[in-house]
C-alpha cells in the first residue's frame, strides 16, 4: 500500500488547545481510518494513504469550521462530521445485498482489503455477535473463530460503537514455569499470544499497531491478569478458552462491563488442562444456554477455510476418537455381559 505523509498547521489556538486538551476527538477520527494521527505542538502529522488523508483533512477542516462558529465541538457534531465524510464505508451486513453468496459479508476492512464471511457458519457466527453481547464460539481450527472475532472488534472500534479491545488467552502450558522463562513479562508471554497479534497484524499497518498499543486501546493479556478488572465501552475476546478453568471463565465473563461485547473461543477437542474435568469451556456450553443475550455457534470440519487438507487432517482425528470411544462402550458392555 503506498504510504503518504502530510503535515496540516493549525493556526487557531484555541483550537490547537481543544485538540490537545480532548485526545478523544483525535482518537475518534483515528478510529475511522487506518492512518496514523500524531499530534506535535501546533501541527497534525498524518501518514497513511493519500485518499485517506484527503478525507481526513476534509474532517479537521470542516470541525475547525464548526469550531470558529460554536467554540466548541460537540460529541454529536464529531459523530454527524465522521458519518458524512466516511459514508459508503460498508461493515458486517450492510453489503449483503451486493454479494453473489447469500452468506458473504464484509466483515471489515483491513489494510490488505476487506474481510470476508465465508462459510454460513461464519455469517452466523457475525450475525449472533452483532445482535447479542456474549458468544461463544466452538470448533476445530482453522474454521476463522479468532480471525473474525478480531475483525469484528477492529469494526466496533472504526465505528467509535467502543473505546478499547481486550484480547486475552490462557497461558496454562506455562504452569510454575513462567518465572523462570529468559526476559521481561511481556518477553516471556508472546509466544502464547501470538496467534492474536498475527490477526492484528494482518488487518493493521505496524504503525497503527503500535499506536494503539502505546495508547491502551488494544490491550493483549493473559487471562490470569484480568482478575479485579471492570471492562466497560470495551470488546473483549478469550481465545483458546479451552484451557481456562471453570473458575477463571466465571472470572473472565463477570470482568464484563457497561456497553461491550465479549466473544469467548475454543476447541474442545485440545484442552491442555491437567483436569479436563475443570474445563471452564465445556462447563459453560452447559450453564449458560438459555441465557437471553448469550450465543452459542458451532463449527466443524466443514467450516475450515484454511488449507483444504487441514479439514481432513480433523476429520480423520475425528473418526479415530469416534472410533476409540465405541471400542470402549463395546468393550464395557461385554464385560458387563460375562459378570452378569
Amino acid at each position: 500500500m503506498e504510504l503518504s505523509e502530510r503535515t496540516i498547521h493549525l493556526e487557531d489556538k484555541d483550537f490547537l488547545y481543544f485538540i490537545g486538551y480532548n485526545d478523544q476527538l483525535i482518537q475518534a477520527i483515528e478510529n475511522k481510518f487506518h492512518t496514523l494521527i500524531t499530534l506535535r505542538g501546533s501541527n497534525i502529522i498524518l501518514k497513511g494513504a493519500p485518499k485517506e488523508i484527503e478525507s481526513i483533512e476534509a474532517i479537521f477542516k470542516e470541525l475547525g469550521y464548526i469550531h470558529k462558529r460554536s467554540g466548541t465541538i460537540s460529541d454529536n457534531d464529531l459523530a454527524t462530521v465522521l458519518e458524512l465524510m466516511t459514508e459508503g464505508q460498508e461493515d458486517y451486513f450492510e453489503n449483503k445485498s451486493k454479494s453473489s453468496k447469500n452468506y458473504e459479508v464484509v466483515v471489515y476492512h483491513s489494510v490488505k482489503g476487506p474481510i470476508k464471511t465465508k462459510t454460513p457458519k461464519q455469517f452466523e457466527y457475525v450475525r449472533k455477535v452483532a445482535e447479542n453481547d456474549i458468544v461463544f464460539a466452538i470448533g476445530p481450527a482453522g474454521t476463522g473463530k479468532t480471525f473474525l472475532a478480531v475483525a469484528m472488534a477492529l469494526a466496533e472500534l472504526k465505528r467509535n460503537k467502543i473505546e478499547k479491545i481486550i484480547l486475552s488467552r490462557p497461558a496454562v502450558e506455562t504452569g510454575e514455569s513462567l518465572g523462570f522463562l529468559p526476559g521481561d513479562l511481556k518477553e516471556k508471554l508472546d509466544p502464547y499470544l501470538k496467534p492474536l497479534t498475527d490477526a492484528l497484524y494482518y488487518m493493521l499497518s505496524p504503525d497503527k499497531l503500535k499506536s494503539y498499543s502505546e495508547k491502551n486501546v488494544i490491550e493483549i493479556i493473559p487471562l490470569a491478569y484480568m482478575r479485579g478488572r471492570t471492562l466497560s465501552n470495551a470488546f473483549i475476546i478469550l481465545d483458546e478458552a479451552q484451557n481456562a478453568t471453570i473458575m477463571q471463565m466465571k472470572m473472565f465473563l463477570t470482568r464484563m462491563g457497561n456497553n461491550s461485547k465479549v466473544i469467548v473461543t475454543g476447541d474442545i477437542t485440545q484442552i491442555d488442562l491437567q483436569n479436563p474435568e475443570e474445563c471452564g469451556l465445556i462447563n459453560a456450553n452447559k450453564l449458560l444456554q438459555n441465557i437471553e443475550g448469550i450465543e452459542f455457534v458451532y463449527f466443524d470440519e466443514r467450516d475450515v477455510v484454511r488449507h483444504r487438507l487441514v479439514a481432513q487432517i480433523i476429520k480423520a482425528y475425528q473418526n479415530e476418537s469416534e472410533a476409540k470411544q465405541q471400542h470402549k462402550i463395546a468393550t464395557k458392555e461385554k464385560n458387563s455381559e460375562k459378570n452378569d
